[in-house]
């Protein structure tokens, strides 16, 4: 099995929290390399940039002035199906609905401050990393 890239990015809340180093060490834990890393904050551009696919949905404004309340930062994550694997580790977007031991449930204020971030396919995959680096 070839191994893939995704995005990860690590949001404002976690950032916020000091909660980095204990994200990158589960990262690491579950054989996810990181390739490259960079800390930002996202301006309004490249926030609408990022969520564009949703833009007509309600969420999307305070999803907006969420990501670009402070640093986040960005990664690539590399690994044998890392998609999924990063996934899985992240956990569902609910924090009360994620399963033990994921970052959203060990991490997530609730569904928008909710830590984390990952590609959820290989095309997506590739224009978030093109965004960014």
């Amino acid at each position: 099995m070839d191994k893939e890239k995704t995005l990860g990015i690590i949001k404002p809340d976690a950032v916020s929290r000091n909660l980095i180093g204990a994200i990158i060490s589960l990262i690491e834990k579950n054989n996810i390399i990181i390739r490259q890393m960079k800390m930002m904050t996202l301006s309004q551009k490249q926030a609408e940039e990022f969520y564009s696919i949703h833009k007509d949905q309600a969420f999307y404004d305070n999803l907006i002035s969420y990501m670009t309340s402070g640093p986040i930062v960005i990664m690539v994550l590399e690994g044998i199906d890392v998609i999924k694997q990063y996934r899985k580790l992240m956990g569902k977007t609910n924090p009360e609905e994620a399963d033990e031991g994921t970052i959203r449930k060990l991490f997530a204020l609730n569904t928008t401050h909710n830590s984390v971030h990952g590609s959820d396919n290989k095309h997506n995959a590739i224009m978030e990393i093109n965004l960014f680096f």
